[in-house]
C-alpha cells in the first residue's frame, strides 16, 4: 500500500508537493477543530 512505502532516496524533493503537504495539514488540523467546537460548544 502506498501509505506504507518506505521514503525514497533518489526522489527529488518538490517544493510544490511540501506546500501541498502543509495546506493538507492545516486544512486538517481547522476541521477538526471546528469539529470539536461544534460537538461541545453548541446546544
Amino acid at each position: 500500500m502506498y501509505l506504507f512505502r518506505k521514503r525514497n532516496a533518489e526522489r527529488p524533493t518538490n517544493g510544490n508537493i511540501k506546500a501541498m503537504h502543509i495546506i493538507n495539514a492545516t486544512a486538517i488540523i481547522v476541521f477538526l477543530l471546528g469539529l470539536i467546537y461544534k460537538i461541545f460548544f453548541t446546544s
